[in-house]
């Protein structure tokens, strides 16, 4: 399959990974000679595969990069059923989807180097991950263990409001939170709005359930280079959050880094417009 914004030599192919149990929808895009890496990029929670396509293909032209995006399981192209029947949870998107779609990426790549590029919660599981022995380099940003308390007030109201009981109830009616009438834009799972709920509002977001519910990562397992970028005005996830992931990953090498609207000519950023079109200026900061 051959994309419109794909350059000639490139290529894209759509796939499907099993996720124990599920099946997840992928895109593979490789650039026009050997990839010098294959990476693999874990989306934040509500934002769909098509959503990083844009970067994903300017990642393959420019940096000679073959990247994996897919959709977590009953979500964006990966949803087959209703969603209202969904038992996803963020749980599993974190620790069974992302570890499926890297270990299909790494029989794809046996012999390349491997990357992980997390977004948001994309960034927070890599603990969970058996084939991280593997990669070679990691980069997250506005990946954090955020509390409610931590976003700035022109914010945090409105966070409130998305995990006040009556936001609550109407996912529980529905059966799904439906996306659009709270202001998230997509439709998520209710076991997914559930997770996020808990560990928002509770210190050490999913730390708070290991032991219990999840099961121990293995941190050993991310010896990788890591760069963990925040934003600086993102008031979702802001920077101090983003630095207490730090205690996730003790093995790893890590980079600290922030990136500032002025730096390039850009009004703002926020949590999800890193990788939009419009703020491609971003990009080799990101990744290089």
């Amino acid at each position: 399959m051959l994309d419109a914004t794909l350059q000639v030599g490139q290529d894209a192919e759509d796939l499907d990974i099993p996720s124990d149990g599920a099946v997840l929808r992928g895109r593979i895009v490789r650039p026009k000679g050997t990839p010098r890496a294959a990476l693999v990029l874990h989306g934040a929670t509500g934002a769909p595969a098509g959503f990083y396509r844009g970067f994903a293909d300017w990642a393959a032209r420019e940096r000679d990069l073959a990247v994996l995006t897919y959709d977590y399981r009953d979500f964006g192209c990966s949803l087959r059923r209703p969603m209202r029947g969904s038992k996803a949870t963020l749980a599993d998107w974190g620790r069974l989807d992302q570890a499926a779609a890297l270990a299909a990426l790494a029989r794809m790549y046996p012999d390349t180097p491997l990357w992980v590029l997390g977004h948001s919660v994309g960034g927070l599981w890599m603990g969970w991950h058996a084939a991280m022995g593997r990669v070679a380099r990691a980069i997250t940003i506005g990946a954090g263990l955020t509390h409610v308390s931590d976003h700035p007030w022109r914010y945090q109201w409105k966070a409130r409001v998305f995990w006040s009981p009556p936001v609550r109830a109407l996912a529980a009616t529905a059966g799904y939170l439906p996306g659009r009438m709270v202001g998230l834009g997509a439709d998520l799972p209710l076991g997914v709005y559930e997770d996020w709920r808990r560990w928002c509002i509770t210190r050490g977001w999913h730390l708070s359930d290991v032991g219990r519910t999840l099961p121990l990562p293995d941190p050993a397992r991310v010896t990788a280079r890591l760069r963990m970028i925040a934003v600086a005005d993102d008031d979702l996830v802001p920077p101090q959050a983003v630095w207490r992931a730090r205690a996730l990953y003790p093995e790893a090498m890590k980079e600290q880094k922030v990136l500032r609207p002025a730096d390039f000519g850009l009004a703002s950023i926020g949590h999800i417009p890193p990788f939009s079109r419009r703020n491609a200026v971003l990009w080799p900061a990101i990744l290089d």
